[in-house]
């Protein structure tokens, strides 16, 4: 768990008495967070410290963040004139996308956290082409822009100015509770981040707020909370970063409250998606909110639909998890234990990090045996005292468990299974994203390029994903020209009819072998020197995409990755040094799975084992992104994938 450590001094500066605050980096810090949270600007915070050179900070450094006079004095926060416009908003730039610039570089570069980044573009993803605009901080762009121009200028509002901050509280925080039972509403909070952060429900929310439920969360408002934290919001931020990797992500717009599931309008929703989107019908949804009849405005919060009666937790302050893993110890059958042991191994550096941040946890793994023997191993499973299951590995087994705690709706969770007849139970959580989310995917970036290209098709031997995909396009295009082929050789530059020169095609990749990656990298370089204008795609990744990156980014190679290790993230190399500490090796791939299924699960649990009620989150652990989807039918499914683009 990260901590700031903030250290206050003494300094006499003439013959007046000054206190000089500092602050120490941690991890997660960068110039342009530290000088927010502080209320200065970035050039303040680096004229205070000249030592800071090109905005490089370390950890353990101690950075001078402010100087304000005594309490004793008059304060300059009493005068209009105290608070520069600079306090009240936050000015904002906006840069053209350039070649070859990602997510990744802009972060580096504008000094500025993924989670910040997010939060100025929250359509971040898809807006990530040569020539889109991207929301920064103006002093950053300043600083580390170079010779990439500001485009635009706009103003982010921080606080209104009809707030008026005391002079205890400006030299202290940006955000923090007027008193232990009180907090200052910030303007993109909501009731689910405010339930969250301070441990109660809507309902006790709008008991201690009257008519806070009709008028909404206003900013600069002072409501009511229960317990909760009594630190400084700065404090519970961190904790949340360190202890599950969430604030590098963003939240989807979906949440619960005690009885219903809850949906946030976005902009650009419509009644016919948002029924649609969650399968109910019209008059249901008006039903639950009369309002609705008034019109759809972003920011609504429309109930959707009771929420099914869902697992409560029995008794007992700690969470009863079990692990089903295939070792076959007892049946003499090896050949799952390797990949059970490295799940093991990540499932335990997860289970520690939680219990060191406070969770009581008592946990127990169960052989799973193999499909034959596997009967025998339900009975290990006590129903009355059980919170969570974690495997088993297999479909059929996940069936059995399914039907064994059928009355009790334990949560159960499938690592590596995932199939149609699992989708109808409503305890069920599958993690492996379908292939078919992939290939909805692929249509949806060809659509956004298509002019009349030739288009192909590499298949594997059983063809199937190729004719989802040949099928989904001539649904979505008009009169596309398709071929399906065996082999990337087999891809060749259409034929312009009026000129006879070559012309450009689309090239998508439906094979997962890393054979045939290898073969469709090197032809699409091939076909990019022969005529400009490829536009590649995979289903899948291949290590030959990051080997020939710049080759691969002349054919404008789009292509996906359900998982990814940042190495160069905090939160990644915290775990990453974690088990090569405890295993003295490096984690492979079923390790890493082991630890991001189990940590995820394990952040989505509270007291009472209600884990559904936090299944709306999207997080990112050390590889896997988890973003979860309730089924018509009733099954969560995870959804989470990364795109990766190489552009010229």
């Amino acid at each position: 768990m990260i901590r700031k450590i903030f250290v206050l001094s003494g300094l006499i500066v003439f013959s007046a008495v000054f206190a000089q605050k500092t602050h120490t980096v941690a991890k997660g810090d960068n110039p342009y967070n530290i000088s927010k949270k502080y209320g200065m600007s970035l050039d303040e915070l680096l004229k205070l410290n000249p030592k800071v050179k090109d905005g490089k900070i370390a950890i353990g450094d101690v950075l001078v963040v402010n100087k304000t006079s005594q309490p004793t004095k008059p304060a300059v926060a009493e005068t209009p004139k105290s608070t520069p416009a600079k306090t009240v908003s936050q000015q904002l730039g906006k840069i053209v996308l350039q070649p070859k610039q990602t997510i990744y570089g802009i972060t580096k570069q504008y000094q500025i956290s993924e989670a910040e980044l997010r939060k100025l573009n929250p359509e971040l993803d898809s807006h990530m082409k040569i020539g889109d605009e991207v929301t920064l901080p103006l002093e950053n762009i300043k600083k580390f822009g170079g010779n990439q121009a500001v485009v635009a200028t706009v103003s982010e509002p921080v606080k209104e100015t009809k707030t008026v901050v005391t002079k205890t509280e400006t030299v202290t925080e940006t955000v923090k509770s007027v008193d232990e039972n009180s907090y200052v509403v910030e303007p993109k909070d909501n009731y689910y981040k405010l339930s969250r952060k301070f441990n109660i429900t809507q309902k006790e929310l709008f008991a201690m707020n009257p008519g806070l439920e009709a008028k909404g969360l206003q900013p600069g408002d002072v409501i009511k909370i229960k317990g909760g934290n009594t630190t400084t919001q700065t404090t519970t931020t961190t904790t949340t970063t360190a202890s599950q990797p969430v604030s590098t992500n963003t939240y989807t717009s979906t949440s619960t409250s005690d009885e219903y599931v809850t949906y946030t309008v976005q902009d650009g929703d419509t009644v016919f998606g948002i029924i649609n989107k969650f399968g109910v019908s019209l008059d249901e949804l008006l039903a639950l909110n009369p309002n609705l009849s008034q019109g759809l405005k972003s920011g609504m919060v429309l109930k959707i639909k009771k929420l099914d009666a869902a697992y409560v937790k029995k008794s007992g302050d700690a969470l009863n998890v079990v692990l089903m893993l295939p070792f076959g110890f007892d049946s003499n059958d090896s050949r799952y234990r390797n990949l059970s042991l490295d799940f093991l191994s990540g499932a335990k550096l997860a289970i520690e990090r939680n219990v060191k941040n406070g969770m009581k946890l008592d946990v127990k793994v169960i052989d799973a045996g193999n499909e034959s023997s596997f009967k025998n191993s339900l009975t290990q499973i006590n129903q009355n005292n059980t919170d969570l299951i974690i495997g088993p590995f297999f479909k059929s087994n996940v069936l059995e468990v399914l039907s064994y705690v059928k009355e009790k709706k334990i949560p159960v969770v499938a690592p590596f299974a995932n199939s149609e007849d699992l989708l109808p139970y409503s305890n069920l959580v599958i993690i492996e994203t379908n292939e078919q989310v992939y290939a909805d995917r692929i249509v949806k970036e060809v659509k956004d390029v298509f002019s009349d290209q030739k288009i192909y098709i590499v298949a594997d031997a059983d063809k199937s994903k190729a004719n989802y995909l040949q099928a989904a396009l001539e649904k979505t295009l008009k009169n596309p020209q398709i071929l399906v082929v065996n082999s990337a050789l087999d891809i060749q530059p259409d034929k312009n009819m009026m000129t006879g020169q070559s012309a450009p095609v689309i090239a998508i990749l439906a094979n997962n072998s890393d054979a045939a990656g290898e073969a469709f990298a090197s032809r699409m370089i091939a076909v990019s020197k022969e005529v400009e204008g490829i536009k590649a795609f995979s289903m899948y990744y291949s290590p030959a995409f990051e080997k020939k990156v710049d080759d691969l980014s002349q054919a404008n190679l789009v292509y996906i990755m359900d998982r990814k290790i940042n190495t160069d993230g905090d939160f990644e190399k915290e775990i990453l040094e974690a088990f090569k500490t405890k295993y003295c090796k490096t984690p492979s791939k079923y390790s890493v799975i082991g630890f991001d299924v189990v940590n995820d699960m394990l952040s989505r649990e509270n007291k009472k084992g209600e884990i559904f009620k936090q299944m709306n989150k999207v997080q990112t652990q050390l590889a896997t992104k988890f973003e979860f989807e309730k089924t018509k039918n009733g099954a969560y499914v995870n959804k989470g994938y990364r795109v990766v683009r190489l552009v010229p």
